[in-house]
């Protein structure tokens, strides 16, 4: 069992200038990319077996669907003329002297669009304008001095830097920065995660600005869609399942990682519906860092990917009730109804800042120990080992007889290993806060009081029926910490250091800090009340998978 102590470090940049970045650079060349990555989406589905009316044809027909079932603002206003329009040329391509050159030519059209679509952009001035607001808005976030004047309001730099409390493998990310592509792997519960992130990258970290992925969905909002179209996010949209889009953003991922590109990816793929750490990862982002890797080697380019996993913590997450609702929908189907209308982004965000008057908070950001695309630790110079300290020469894991080669198959193996070693390495580094310590202890005790009922029924309490004796509580949490220690992978933040009554009084302030109503509220006789079932169960949630440790047979 380890607790935090060290103070969060604030690094200078290892690139100062902007301009100099990758990303900048990469946006600089962003009309040469896109007829590169033409290229490359073409050769691919030009080799995955299909022809090119085949491939039209199913990518024309999902396509019109999607403009009819499926319209969002953000579409583009001639989406349904101009897939109408790509029908008619295919349609005509049958009856043409050279059908193959036709469909090639549609084909490439249709790449860049997508291209177009997906490919973003990363404006400085932007970004130096992000940077200095996140800052005057996290002072906000995390200050509690409301009341006490200007600067009481808005707090110092170097306090919201402490507030965001960095740990793990700094020096090594900072290191393999310079040595290789670097492809961050974080955590996923909350639409400020990729804010979150990317400004502890830039303030506390000190390394460059990373691409990463945005919903085409979250364009619709004006003020977002113009920082989304600025700061280096591609734009992903999840209705889209023919098969030249899906390879046009698979071969997106892989082309930009080939050159260079760092990312963050969500292996997730979403954000947790449950609050618990992510087990099940999407293996199709994984795959493209391992394609990367395998094109590097072939083409005897010295181009090593990095996978580093990231593990945030929040005492609170925004969007949690429309999360954990959707999340119990799914599961319970049938015996879950939903009692709650659910509020509106608008509205959400609009209670979110009325809160900030009020409220503190912190948020932890670890960086896991960095691994090569198998799964295997490097080391600051970006070499690989094995669980035995031998050093790792990748090139022979894609080869064959000594051979460099491509192979389907063996890579799905790679992809599934690497998946494996990134959740391990999310349940290793979680930080363990009071607000999650309370949340599970509270909700443990009210199942040990109702073992006849499942979890849909327990949600079903009434909640002038829930109480739970602070005394209680503290002999659960107790219980806990005794469990968990001497254990290893298991990381308490330093309020654990304190008594019981003390982490007790943290964690309820704490949990949910931002929510309309209080999870759990202290009475002040002796009783802990609970507001909302369903959120104390989501925050419970961040700590199920230590309940191998904890004796409770789940």
């Amino acid at each position: 069992m380890e607790r935090s102590k060290q103070k969060t470090q604030i690094l200078d940049h290892i690139i100062p200038e902007i301009e100099d970045w990758p990303i900048t650079r990469f946006s600089d060349d962003r009309d040469a990319f896109i007829e590169r990555l033409i290229d490359f989406t073409y050769d691919r589905l030009s080799k995955s077996g299909h022809s090119h009316l085949d491939l039209l044809n199913k990518t024309v027909y999902l396509e019109r669907q999607r403009v009819k079932n499926m319209p969002w603002k953000v579409d583009p206003p001639d989406e349904k003329p101009y897939w109408n329009s790509v029908t008619k040329e295919v349609d005509a391509t049958k009856n043409s002297e050279e059908p193959e050159l036709e469909q090639k030519k549609i084909l490439r059209r249709i790449i860049f669009r997508y291209s177009e679509e997906i490919v973003g952009f990363f404006i400085p001035k932007t970004f130096k304008f992000s940077r200095k607001f996140l800052t005057a808005f996290y002072k906000r976030l995390f200050n509690n001095g409301w009341g006490r004047g200007h600067k009481g309001i808005w707090g110092s730099k170097e306090e919201v830097q402490n507030k965001v409390k960095i740990d793990g493998y700094l020096k090594e990310i900072r290191s393999l920065f310079k040595k290789g592509t670097v492809v961050i792997v974080p955590t996923h519960y909350s639409n400020l995660d990729s804010i979150m992130l990317g400004y502890a990258i830039d303030s506390n970290i000190g390394i460059p600005a990373f691409a990463y992925g945005a919903g085409l969905n979250l364009l619709d909002y004006e003020v977002m869609a113009y920082f989304i179209n600025r700061l280096g996010a591609y734009r992903v949209d999840r209705r889209k399942k023919n098969p030249i889009y899906l390879e046009t953003l698979k071969s997106m991922a892989s082309l930009s990682l080939i050159e260079g590109i760092n990312h963050i990816f969500f292996p997730g793929g979403t954000r947790s519906r449950s609050g618990a750490i992510e087990d099940k990862l999407k293996l199709g982002l994984l795959n493209s860092v391992i394609d990367a890797q395998r094109y590097c080697i072939l083409n005897n380019k010295p181009q090593k990917i990095f996978v580093i996993p990231v593990t945030l913590g929040y005492h609170f997450v925004l969007e949690a009730s429309s999360l954990i609702d959707q999340h119990l929908r799914a599961t319970g189907r049938e015996k879950y109804i939903r009692k709650t209308k659910k509020d509106s982004i608008i509205k959400t965000i609009w209670n979110f800042l009325i809160s900030l008057r009020r409220n503190d908070s912190e948020v932890y950001v670890t960086v896991g120990q960095p691994m090569d695309v198998l799964g295997n630790y490097v080391n600051e110079e970006g070499e690989s080992y094995d669980d035995r300290g031998n050093p790792i020469d990748l090139t022979k894991y894609f080869s064959k007889e000594d051979v460099p080669n491509a192979d389907t198959q063996r890579e799905s193996v790679y992809t599934k290993i690497l998946a494996t070693k990134i959740v391990d390495s999310f349940k290793k580094e979680n930080m363990i806060l009071s607000s999650h310590m309370c949340a599970y202890a509270a909700f443990k005790l009210i199942e040990s009081k109702n073992p006849e009922l499942d979890l849909f029924d327990i949600l079903k309490i009434p909640l002038k029926e829930v109480k739970i004796k602070k005394e209680e509580l503290a002999e659960k949490i107790n219980s806990i910490l005794i469990s968990l220690k001497g254990k290893p992978n298991v990381k308490l933040a330093s309020i654990f250091d304190e008594d019981i009554p003390n982490i007790i009084n943290d964690g309820v302030y704490h949990l949910g800090i931002y929510h309309k109503k209080k999870v759990l509220v202290d009475q002040n006789n002796g009783y802990i009340s609970v507001s909302d079932l369903k959120l104390l169960y989501f925050y419970h949630n961040k700590m199920i998978h230590y309940n191998y440790l904890l004796n409770n047979g789940e």
